[in-house]
């Protein structure tokens, strides 16, 4: 196990300098999904949700919650993100949106909350704009599922290492 970064050296909340780090390129995936009644998941399906066009929405509002990730973490670097990339897949056998973030950079630092970030506001989006249907929505298998690049090399999710 790694030791904390993001801490001084009496304990306190630190940002990392990363001024000597290698730039390198990095990627990262996060995954998660959002499950629904019938009815919603058929509206949304239908694209017939008074709010409009759902998937549409997530998808952009993931990819600008990627691109703010630091004005909402407090301790992550702005960083100039070279892709994102979120794609939505409808499940009909749970009525779920499973959603996944790419995010990309040639950078000193990962991109794994963005990655999170951008899967989270997507979800979030879709509650929104669904809500009027379904109060009880669950967000849910919020992780990362990979990534790649940087010192600590990369990581591969392992289902059920909690």
């Amino acid at each position: 196990m790694g030791e904390l970064t993001h801490t001084d050296h009496n304990g306190k909340a630190s940002m990392v300098d990363v001024t000597d780090k290698e730039s390198s390129e990095r990627t990262a995936i996060a995954c998660g999904k959002i499950t629904m009644t019938a009815e919603a998941f058929k509206a949304l399906k239908e694209n017939a949700l008074k709010k409009g066009d759902a998937l549409s929405t997530a998808r952009i509002a993931g990819i600008m919650g990627a691109k703010k990730t630091a004005e909402l973490i407090p301790l992550c670097h702005p960083l100039m993100l070279t892709k994102i990339s979120v794609d939505l897949e409808l499940d009909e056998k749970s009525n779920s949106v499973l959603c996944r973030c790419s995010t990309k950079l040639k950078g000193r630092t990962g991109v794994e909350m963005e990655a999170l970030t951008g899967v989270n506001i997507a979800l979030l989006t879709i509650y929104d704009m669904c809500k009027a249907l379904d109060k009880n929505m669950v967000i849910s298998d919020i992780h990362l599922e990979e990534k790649k690049g940087g010192k600590s090399g990369d990581h591969y999710y392992k289902k059920g290492t909690d």
